[in-house]
């Protein structure tokens, strides 16, 4: 008797519908160094309105709620290193890491001071490589994403500030060769190319003045102005931030990006046209003899 009554509960429970038990959705944490304006803060703004817990890595604090500051300085070896492992050892993972940190100088080749110089490729490539060292053991948790911001002055020089393009140029290299390592983990690494974009970046452009360029300084102020000119008139930064998070939620992300048609196919142009072309024309665009 207890056998068949044991039976006929087991086909009463095959019967009753089973309660569909709901799994708590995993909440993304996405890490911006560079957040506290411009292209990052737009980014930041976009990734916490899609429900990513945004954290940004800055000497400036975010302005808003939404979006969480850890102060740290990129230029300072090891100080991305300590945030980012913090972060990562309070959440357990980081889904998604955004390089947007960036300094720009306007100055003469033969009269640049080295303190200048190094202190730009240290927030412009030297803090991407130590962001995606410490973050690299968390992201391959959840099979991560990296997008750097790069430019397209990593295709085509840009007068006078010869040294921020070499080090974009370097940071599409970085990316590229990143992301040959890292997908053999599970993460995939992109660089996204924008042009001009009106920002406060270009008021916070270091522009040598005369007394500092010398026999250059006519030139410079032409260059200068032009890329402002270029900058201000150029991509709105949310649209800039939607193509950064469009590529980094790509299933299978390229490592090169460019946002906008009108910049890719500049960058299309760029590759194809013999350099001695592209120099003249970067040469009349930003009023050089």
């Amino acid at each position: 008797m207890e056998q068949e009554l044991t039976g006929l509960e087991t086909e009463q429970e095959k019967e009753a519908p089973r309660e569909k038990v709901r799994e708590t959705p995993v909440r993304r944490t996405a890490v911006i160094v560079g957040a506290s304006s411009g292209i990052g803060r737009e980014t930041a703004l976009k990734l916490a309105s899609k429900g990513y817990r945004v954290i940004n890595i800055s000497r400036t604090p975010f302005k808003g709620e939404r979006v969480r500051t850890v102060t740290a300085d990129a230029a300072q070896e090891g100080e991305l290193t300590k945030s980012i492992m913090q972060i990562g050892d309070e959440f357990g993972s980081i889904e998604l890491l955004i390089y947007s940190a960036g300094f720009s100088m306007a100055a003469p080749l033969e009269y640049a001071k080295s303190g200048d110089y190094r202190y730009l490729f240290e927030v412009n490539y030297f803090g991407a490589i130590e962001a995606i060292k410490a973050a690299a053991p968390f992201l391959k948790k959840r099979g991560g994403r990296v997008v750097l911001v790069g430019s397209l002055g990593a295709d085509a020089p840009i007068p006078f500030d010869s040294f921020y393009s070499s080090s974009k140029a370097a940071l599409s290299m970085l990316a590229r060769e990143a992301d040959l390592e890292l997908r053999s983990q599970g993460v995939r690494v992109s660089v996204l190319l924008p042009g001009g974009t009106a920002t406060d970046f270009t008021y916070s452009r270091r522009i040598y003045g005369s007394e500092e360029s010398l026999s250059y300084a006519p030139s410079v102020k032409r260059a200068s102005a032009a890329l402002a000119n270029m900058e201000q008139g150029g991509m709105n930064p949310s649209l800039v931030a939607a193509a950064i998070i469009k590529l980094a939620e790509r299933s299978n992300p390229p490592p090169v990006s460019v946002a906008g048609g009108k910049n890719g196919m500049k960058h299309f142009m760029y590759k194809l046209m013999p350099e001695r072309v592209t120099d003249w024309f970067v040469r009349k665009k930003f009023n050089q003899k």
